[in-house]
């Protein structure tokens, strides 16, 4: 199961790229977001715990390139998703992109379920993030 979506922010990539890489204050703009513990500085290789949804995920960033992408890896039960974030400043604006992707035996049993669960998740990350960063 595959996502992608985008959305235009009214700010610089260094302050959208400070609130998403920020993952321990997630719970203060991420809505389902309910707890995060990060086992060291943000960079690739850095693995954190969250809980979202009631359900507890274990994530290991994959990419973090200041500004310009950013990316990790999740694991529950039944499930793995690659989640990445792009990051590309244009006219006093930075469109960001996501790219999520959901492989395991529950998305394969279940794809039109996991499809606009994933749909709808993106679109709700990048509404939360751009009303966090413009204050809306």
């Amino acid at each position: 199961v595959k996502s992608k979506n985008k959305i235009d922010i009214a700010a610089a990539a260094e302050v959208v790229w400070d609130k998403l890489a920020d993952i321990s204050n997630w719970p203060a703009w991420q809505k389902g977001v309910t707890h995060t513990v990060v086992y060291g500085e943000i960079k690739e290789g850095t693995r954190f715990d969250w809980k979202a949804g009631g359900l507890s995920f274990k994530s290991q960033i994959h990419t973090s390139i200041r500004e310009k992408e950013f990316g990790w890896t999740g694991k529950i039960l039944g499930a793995s998703a690659v989640h990445n974030w792009y990051f590309e400043e244009k006219e006093n604006k930075t469109i960001v992109t996501i790219e999520e992707s959901l492989q395991g035996i529950l998305p394969s049993l279940f794809t039109r379920y996991f499809q606009k669960i994933l749909d709808s998740g993106i679109r709700k990350n990048l509404e939360e993030l751009k009303e966090a960063v413009e204050g809306k």
